[in-house]
């Protein structure tokens, strides 16, 4: 009987141990799936600030294509111009 008791307050013992290292444990996984929560939003809005600076670039580079085209067809009629005289 005395034995039993030995073994099941060992038991015991090793539970909680076993136990308190679980939550710790947990305690620590979670603190780390903050921590990623954190830096998957500071990706997302860097990734957002970095498309609209994209469609701001693409947009200053389809105005710049069609000034270019502009000058191009006045210096074209510009030259069959000086070439009728």
């Amino acid at each position: 009987m005395k034995k039993v008791m030995k073994l099941s307050m060992v038991a015991l013992v090793a539970s909680l141990v076993v136990g308190c290292a679980t939550n710790s444990d947990i305690e620590n996984l979670q603190s780390q799936i903050d921590g990623l929560k954190t830096s998957v939003a500071q990706a997302s809005s860097d990734a957002a600030d970095a498309s609209a600076k994209a469609a701001a670039a693409e947009s200053a580079a389809n105005r710049a294509a069609q000034y270019a085209q502009d000058t191009n067809s006045k210096l074209d009629s510009m030259f069959k111009k000086s070439m009728m005289k």
